[in-house]
C-alpha cells in the first residue's frame, strides 16, 4: 500500500512536468520564428540601403556589423541578467527591446540618416541577443540532456521558417519600391525615388514592432515552468567559471566562424545573383531566390531533428561542413546557374550547424550554463566582423572570389565536429 501510494503521485508529477515542458516548447516556436524573420530581413536591407545611400559593399556591410556587433556588447550582461531574473523574464525583456528597435526605423526612414538606421538595428539586435541567451539554453534544459541537440534543432527549424519567409516579405514590401519608383532619370525623380525607398521600411518594421509587443505580453502572461540551469546534474561545475571548459571555448570559435560565414553568404546573395555572369536578376527577383537558401536551412533542420536521434551530433556537423566547403568551391570556380544553385544549396547544410555547435559547447556546464550561453552569444559577433571583411574583398577582388573567405570558416567547423567538441 505504501509503495502504491507514493509511486502514483510521482508518476503524475512526472507527467505534469512533461506536459508543461511540451507547452513551453510550443510557445517558444513563435519566438524562434520571429527572431529568424527579423534577422534574415537584414539580407534585404543590405541591398536596399546600399541603393538608398549609394554605398559600396564595405559600407553596406555596416548593417550587419552594427546588428551582430550588439551580440558582442550585450551577450555577457544578458547572461548575467537572465541568471538573475529567470529565462522567462529574460525572454519578455528581449521582446520589448526588439519592439523598440523596430519602432526606431520610423524616425530613421523619416530623416533618411544611415546612422539612425544603424542605431535602430543595434537596439533591435540587443533585444535579440537577450532572447538568444534566454531561449537557447531554456530549450536545452526542457527535457532529457541526450536529446538536447535534437530539441534545439527542432525549435531552430521554426527559426528557419521565419528566415525562409522574410526574403519574400522583404521583396514585396521593401525592394518592390525600387522596381516601381526608379523609372526616371531627372534629379527630381531620383530624389523622389530615394525618399520612397527610405519610406518603404516603415510599414514592415511597424508591423514587426506591434508583433513583438504582442509576443512580450503573451509571454508575460504565460505560466512557463521554472527551470534552473541543471545545477545539480554536474557536480564538477560547482566552482570556477564556464571559461574553464575548453570545448566551450572552441565552440565559441565555431559559433564565431559559422555565424560569420552564414551572414556573409546571405548578405551577398541578392547582389551575387544580380551579377551578369551568374543570373542577372533584378533585386526584387533575386530576393525571392534567397528564400531557397533559407528554405533549405528550414528543411534541413526538420530532417536533422529526426536524423540526429540516430547519428552522432559531431559526425553530422562535420559532414555538413564538408559539403558546404564543396559547394562554395563550385560557386567560386564556376558561373551561371551552377554557381547560383551551388550557393543557394549551402542553406540546406547550414541547417543543423548553429544548434548543434551550441548544444555541444554547453554540454556538461551545469550551473555555468547561462554564462556559457552568454559566451556563445558573444561569439555571434562573427556576423559583424566577417561580412565586413568579405565586403572589403568584394570591393577589391570582386564579389565572386570573395566567397573563398567562408571556406576557411567551414574547415574549422568540420574540425570541431570531429574532435574539437570533446571535453578535455
Amino acid at each position: 500500500m505504501t509503495t502504491g501510494s507514493t509511486t502514483k503521485p510521482a508518476s503524475s508529477s512526472a507527467t505534469s512536468r512533461e506536459n508543461s515542458y511540451t507547452f513551453a516548447l510550443s510557445a517558444l516556436t513563435a519566438l524562434f520564428f520571429m527572431w529568424g524573420f527579423i534577422t534574415c530581413l537584414n539580407d534585404i536591407l543590405v541591398p536596399h540601403l546600399k541603393n538608398v545611400f549609394q554605398l559600396n559593399y564595405t559600407q553596406s556591410m555596416l548593417i550587419q556589423f552594427c546588428f551582430f556587433g550588439a551580440y558582442f556588447i550585450a551577450s555577457l550582461p544578458a547572461g548575467a541578467l537572465v541568471k538573475k531574473i529567470s529565462y522567462k523574464w529574460g525572454i519578455v525583456g528581449g521582446l520589448l527591446i526588439c519592439a523598440i528597435g523596430c519602432a526606431l526605423f520610423i524616425p530613421a526612414a523619416t530623416y533618411r540618416l544611415y546612422v539612425l538606421f544603424l542605431g535602430a538595428l543595434f537596439v533591435l539586435a540587443s533585444g535579440i541577443t537577450l532572447l538568444q541567451v534566454a531561449a537557447n539554453p531554456y530549450v536545452t534544459v526542457l527535457g532529457p540532456p541526450d536529446t538536447a541537440a535534437s530539441r534545439l534543432t527542432l525549435t531552430q527549424a521554426f527559426n528557419s521558417l521565419g528566415t525562409t519567409l522574410a526574403p519574400y516579405f522583404g521583396a514585396l514590401l521593401i525592394l518592390s519600391a525600387t522596381a516601381t519608383v526608379m523609372a526616371g532619370a531627372t534629379p527630381e525623380q531620383v530624389e523622389a525615388a530615394r525618399v520612397a525607398e527610405a519610406n518603404a521600411v516603415k510599414l514592415p518594421y511597424m508591423i514587426l514592432a506591434v508583433a513583438f509587443f504582442i509576443l512580450a505580453a503573451t509571454f508575460a502572461a504565460l505560466k512557463l515552468p521554472r527551470v534552473d540551469a541543471a545545477e545539480d546534474l554536474e557536480p564538477r561545475a560547482s566552482s570556477g567559471s564556464a571559461w574553464q571548459y575548453r570545448h566551450l571555448v572552441r565552440g565559441a570559435v565555431a559559433i564565431f566562424l559559422y555565424v560569420g560565414a552564414e551572414v556573409s553568404v546571405g548578405s551577398f546573395l541578392v547582389n551575387f545573383l544580380g551579377q551578369p555572369d551568374i543570373a542577372g536578376l533584378p533585386e526584387a527577383a533575386a530576393a525571392k531566390y534567397v528564400t531557397y537558401f533559407w528554405g533549405g536551412a528550414m528543411i534541413g533542420r526538420f530532417i536533422g531533428a529526426v536524423a540526429m536521434r540516430y547519428v552522432g551530433d559531431g559526425k553530422a556537423l562535420a559532414f555538413n561542413s564538408v559539403i558546404a566547403i564543396l559547394l562554395l568551391l563550385m560557386t567560386v570556380f564556376s558561373g551561371g546557374h551552377v554557381a547560383m544553385w551551388s550557393i543557394l544549396a549551402i542553406g540546406l547544410f547550414n541547417s543543423i550547424m548553429f544548434p548543434t555547435i551550441f548544444s555541444l559547447a554547453l554540454h556538461g556546464l551545469g550551473r555555468h550554463t547561462s554564462q556559457g550561453s552568454g559566451i556563445l552569444c558573444l561569439a555571434i559577433v562573427g556576423g559583424a566582423i566577417l561580412p565586413l571583411m568579405m565586403g572589403g574583398f568584394a570591393d577589391t577582388i570582386g564579389i565572386h572570389l570573395a566567397f573563398l573567405l567562408p571556406i576557411i570558416c567551414y574547415i574549422y567547423i568540420a574540425y570541431y565536429g570531429l574532435m574539437g567538441h570533446k571535453p578535455n
